[in-house]
């Protein structure tokens, strides 16, 4: 259904991403932001899915250059040393936003954001340094935590799994505490609940259905077609 797309940032930097054009009647602009392993077959799948249900997709590359081609496998356990790498040299997806912010302009509003793992920790600053949103949700996002301090400028929800073993419940605390008004919800799931790797079905669902009744609040309600 969707297909990739060459953008650039304000300053000129190309960038790939993954379109998903809209299949039934528009209700609005959303980014995908990939985990750590890039734009793979199941973020593509997804977008296609919400590109289903009235949602134009922009899922952008964070982290690969503009000419690397997409991933042809969901995880790839050899490589994972260096694309930590590459994500912690973006401070994870702090250094990405500029990709971020030309994905939300190449969207008709309303925009939202969802992001998982490390695209959840780039979910979250978008929400607090990105202009043009109107609703985003962070799928565990481990790394949410060093940028605790940081205050969402639309409604934000995080997601995360109550035996996921890469982030500490203590961390999930902590960011309770920080943001009491915010929705931070907890699931009977590990990490990587959404995705094949760590699929839980029950808990994919519901945080789905909540981040769309999120975006749905937000404006994403149908349009014409």
């Amino acid at each position: 259904m969707g297909q990739r797309i060459a953008l650039a940032t304000r300053d000129g930097a190309p960038f790939s991403a993954y379109h998903a054009p809209h299949q039934d009647a528009r209700r609005g602009g959303l980014v995908i932001l990939h985990a750590i392993w890039g734009v793979t077959p199941h973020i593509r799948e997804l977008s296609d899915t919400l590109a289903e249900q009235g949602y134009e997709v922009i899922a952008p590359a964070l982290i690969d250059a503009a000419d690397a081609p997409f991933p042809e496998a969901n995880t790839e356990p050899a490589i994972l040393d260096q694309r930590m790498a590459m994500g912690e040299a973006t401070a994870w997806g702090l250094s990405a936003l500029p990709r971020v912010q030309t994905c939300i302009e190449a969207l008709g509003g309303p925009v939202f954001a969802l992001g998982f793992c490390y695209g959840g920790t780039t979910a979250w600053l978008a929400a607090s340094r990105c202009e043009g949103l109107s609703g985003v949700s962070c799928f565990y996002g481990g790394d949410i935590i060093q940028y605790a301090d940081e205050t969402p400028q639309v409604p934000t929800a995080l997601h995360f799994g109550k035996s996921d073993s890469l982030i500490p419940m203590a961390d999930v605390e902590i960011l309770r505490a920080a943001h009491p008004d915010l929705p931070v919800w907890l699931y009977d799931a590990g990490h990587a609940f959404v995705a094949p790797n760590g699929y839980h079905a029950d808990s994919a669902r519901l945080a789905m259905l909540r981040t769309l009744q999120l975006f749905q609040r937000g404006g994403g309600n149908r349009g014409e077609a």
